[in-house]
C-alpha cells in the first residue's frame, strides 16, 4: 500500500467515526494550509498540511469566540493534534453549503463588524493569536530605491503620501480581532449571493481593523464601507477608515514589487504587480468620497 492509499485509509476513519460511509468522502482541490474533504451531507475535515500545524490549532480557539458574537462560520465538532488516526493534525467541522462569491456577498460588511467587536483586551482565551500592525512603508520605499525598484523621485513622493496618511490615521489605537485573509476564496455565498460562512481562520490575528480589507479589491472596498460602519458604529470618520485601508493596500503592493513570480494562483493580489496595478485603476476611475481626498 502506498503512502497516498494509507492516508486516505485514515481519512476514511475519520469518517466512519462520525458515522459517514467512506464512498461519501470527497477530496477538495486546492487548500494551501490544509487538505479538504467533504464527509456526507454535513461535515467537512481538513487536515494540516506540514507547517501548518500551529494555524489549525488558533483555528480552534478563534471559530468558538468568532460564534460567540454572531459571526457565520462553521462549528468545530472535533479536533484532533494527537496524530492517533492521521499523522497530522486535523479538523471536522461542520458542512457549509454555498460557493465561491464573484461580487462581494451581502452581509459581509456586518459580518466583520461583528467580528471586529472582539477587542484585545477582551475576556475570550485566543492566546494562539499573533499581533499585526502598520509596518514600516518608509522604510520599504527606501530599500525599493536602494535597489533599482523605484527612481529616487517616485520615492520622495510615496514617503510623502504615507506622511499624509499617517497624519488621518490613528496608529495608536485598539487591535481587534480579524480574519486576516477575507478575499473571495474564504467566503461562501448561497442564492441570491448572501453570505453564509467566513471560512479558514489560519490567518487570524490582533491588528488594527482596517487590515481585513486589505486583500479585497478597493472598488469593493469602497462598496463595503459604509455599511460597515454602520455596523460598526465606529468611531472613526469615513476619511479616517479609508486612509488606514489604503495605508495597508499601498504598503502592501509596494512590498509585494520584488517578490518572484507566483503564476497559476486564483488570488487577483498573487501576481506581483497586481495591487499597484489595481489602485492606479481604483483612483483613476473617479472613486467616491472619501478616497479622491487621499491621494
Amino acid at each position: 500500500m502506498g503512502e497516498q492509499d494509507d492516508f486516505l485509509d485514515r481519512v476514511a476513519a475519520v469518517a466512519r467515526r462520525h458515522g459517514v460511509d467512506p464512498g461519501a468522502v470527497r477530496e477538495v482541490a486546492g487548500g494551501v494550509a490544509n487538505r479538504g474533504f467533504v464527509l456526507g451531507e454535513d461535515l467537512f475535515l481538513r487536515v494540516s498540511r506540514p507547517g501548518y500545524e500551529d494555524d489549525l490549532h488558533k483555528e480552534t480557539q478563534v471559530v468558538p469566540a468568532t460564534r460567540s458574537v454572531g459571526v457565520l462560520t462553521p462549528a468545530i465538532v472535533e479536533y484532533d493534534a494527537d496524530r492517533q488516526v492521521i499523522d497530522a493534525p486535523y479538523a471536522v467541522m461542520q458542512r457549509v453549503n454555498g460557493t465561491e462569491p464573484t461580487e462581494v456577498p451581502a452581509g459581509l460588511a456586518e459580518q466583520l463588524a461583528r467580528l471586529h467587536q472582539i477587542k484585545q483586551s477582551g475576556p475570550a482565551d485566543l492566546s494562539e493569536v499573533e499581533e499585526d500592525g502598520w509596518g514600516d512603508p518608509w522604510r520599504t520605499i527606501e530599500d525599493l530605491a536602494d535597489r533599482g525598484y523605484i527612481d529616487p523621485g517616485t520615492a520622495t513622493w510615496l514617503t510623502g503620501w504615507f506622511t499624509r496618511l499617517a497624519e488621518r490615521v490613528d496608529a495608536g489605537g485598539p487591535k481587534v480581532l480579524i480574519h486576516g485573509d477575507v478575499a473571495a476564496h474564504n467566503l461562501l455565498a448561497g442564492p441570491g449571493n448572501e453570505l453564509r460562512a467566513l471560512i479558514d481562520w489560519g490567518d487570524a490575528a490582533w491588528a488594527p481593523p482596517a487590515m481585513d480589507f486589505a486583500k479585497l479589491p478597493l472598488t469593493q472596498v469602497a462598496a463595503l464601507l459604509p455599511s460597515y460602519r454602520h455596523h460598526a458604529q465606529s468611531s472613526d470618520s469615513e476619511h479616517e477608515l479609508a486612509a488606514a485601508i489604503l495605508w495597508f493596500h499601498l504598503s502592501w503592493a509596494l512590498a509585494k514589487l520584488p517578490a518572484a513570480p507566483w503564476p497559476n494562483q486564483r488570488h487577483w493580489t498573487a501576481p506581483t504587480t497586481s495591487r499597484l496595478l489595481g489602485l492606479l485603476q481604483f483612483f483613476t476611475t473617479t472613486p467616491p468620497a472619501p478616497w479622491a481626498d487621499l491621494v
